[in-house]
């Protein structure tokens, strides 16, 4: 392969930047930001780290002692790596979860931009303000969800497979209430969003045989494939469909902001995610 004439010479000024999660070989972080970095001309690259839960400590160890600029946190370490950060700002901890570890003047700050990139993707189908939605599953990326849902006003139900870990985020962020899968009700939802892992590279729904009114606004959290098993039923429905890849587009666009204090060329980073996932 011939190296990228466009980008800037990797050098000794160049800053490191990156993701953790596990496996690593599915994500297209590293397509988004290298692209970002090209487009702004910035000395930065951006790399995924394959870093197994037992690992998760010494990772962060090695961050900090090869002063890795940012890092992206993915599954299954969102919830997980709170210990093991210096400081977390008051958004993550009411979350409860971190996608994104910044180094400010030594220290690993955590911070959290998944629900950033939630209501963004949610906003380019509707208003949330008072809103009736239903979120799918219980883990850090429900909670930044329902987190978001929350702070814009909409009213949430949190609904899982372990209704006491769905009861327990509900109490901790004050969502409306809690229950199991089984008891979605579709006639009490303007806007459903999956943050569960069921659709990920397959045909399988966390809603099998779905039902909802027409105008319901889905938001499946699954950006691979595009169009899931879920958001092609509430289609069948009706309902407005919103794919996972926004959301993931928009919290790295917050991620490259909050770290170059550059407004990120969003319509970059989206070509790159469609090109990176043509090339899987």
């Amino acid at each position: 392969m011939q190296p990228d004439a466009s980008a800037p010479p990797i050098d000794a000024n160049t800053a490191l930047c990156g993701v953790i999660l596990h496996p690593a070989s599915h994500t297209r972080s590293p397509a988004m930001h290298n692209a970002a970095f090209r487009a702004l001309d910035l000395n930065a690259v951006y790399l995924a780290f394959d870093v197994t839960p037992g690992n998760l400590e010494a990772a962060l160890q090695g961050a900090r002692a090869f002063s890795i600029r940012q890092l992206a946190v993915s599954i299954p370490h969102k919830e997980a790596i709170l210990p093991f950060l210096d400081a977390v700002d008051a958004t993550a901890r009411a979350i409860g979860a971190v996608n994104t570890v910044t180094t400010v003047d030594g220290a690993l700050v955590g911070s959290n931009t998944d629900w950033v990139g939630a209501v963004r993707a949610l906003e380019r189908e509707t208003q949330l303000a008072a809103r009736e939605a239903v979120v799918l599953g219980a883990g850090g990326a429900a909670r930044a969800v329902v987190y978001g849902l929350l702070a814009r006003g909409a009213r949430v139900r949190v609904l899982n497979r372990d209704v006491s870990r769905a009861a327990q985020l509900a109490a901790e962020l004050g969502a409306d209430s809690a229950g199991p899968l089984e008891s979605f009700e579709s006639d009490r939802c303007d806007i459903l969003v999956n943050t569960t892992s069921v659709g990920l590279r397959s045909d399988a729904s966390p809603l099998p045989g779905l039902r909802l009114a027409s105008g319901v606004v889905v938001l499946d959290a699954v950006y691979d494939p595009s169009r899931t098993r879920l958001l092609r039923d509430a289609e069948k429905c009706g309902a407005r469909t919103v794919e996972g890849k926004w959301m993931l587009i928009y919290q790295a666009a917050e991620q490259f902001s909050g770290w170059t204090g550059r407004e990120a060329p969003v319509d970059v980073m989206a070509a790159a995610f469609e090109e990176a996932g043509r090339a899987d």
